[in-house]
Order: structure tokens, then sequence, then C-alpha cells
């Protein structure tokens, strides 16, 4: 999980992540999403893949990166225990703020 977390602990990862969500996509087409240069994408994709949180597939002189979204599955478990602690505060919350609301009813 260490791999992972540091692997999207960077913006310029992130948004190859979020485009890979929505498609498979070759090393040109993340690196038009980023302001650096392609071998910076290279490394960041590299740092991805040792995470195993992308796969990469030769296509003739292509390399396609498709995510791993079953890499994630011990960072989701992990955060479920935070998950459930932030549901139980906002359900206090929201309790406290109706408790002190007037009645609708009468008024005007």
């Amino acid at each position: 999980m260490d791999a992972v977390l540091h692997a999207l602990a960077d913006a310029s990862r992130r948004v190859v992540l979020d485009a890979l969500v929505e498609r498979p996509a070759t090393v040109n087409e993340l690196a038009a999403l980023l302001p650096i240069a392609r071998p910076g994408v290279s490394r960041h994709l590299r740092v991805l893949r040792e995470a195993g949180l992308v796969d990469v597939r030769q296509d003739a002189q292509r390399r396609v990166y498709s995510l791993r979204p079953e890499a994630l599955a011990d960072l989701d478990a992990w955060l479920g225990p935070y998950r459930d602690l932030w549901r139980r505060r906002l359900t206090a919350l929201h309790a406290e703020v109706a408790r002190g609301r007037p009645d609708q009813e009468g008024e005007t």
C-alpha cells in the first residue's frame, strides 16, 4: 500500500490515472495532458506500473497503458474506517441541526 500512496502523492500521476479511468491510452496521449516532457511522463508511468496501478501492453510500435483498479483495493479497505467515522459525524451533525430548527408549522 505504501507504493500506491507514494504513486498517488504526485499530481501528474493522478492526472494520468484520471485519464486512464476513461480508457486506455498511449504515452503520447498521456503526455499531451501534462506540462512536462515525454521522458518525465515515462518516469511517472514507471512509478505507476511499479505500484501496480497500471498495466502496459505493446500494440505494434506503441505502448498502451490501462488502469488496474484492483491495486486500489487495499487503500480502499484502509480508508473504510475513516469513511465510517465521517458518516457518523455527519449523521450526528444532521440530527443536531434538525433538533435546533423551529417547528415549520405555524410559521409564516
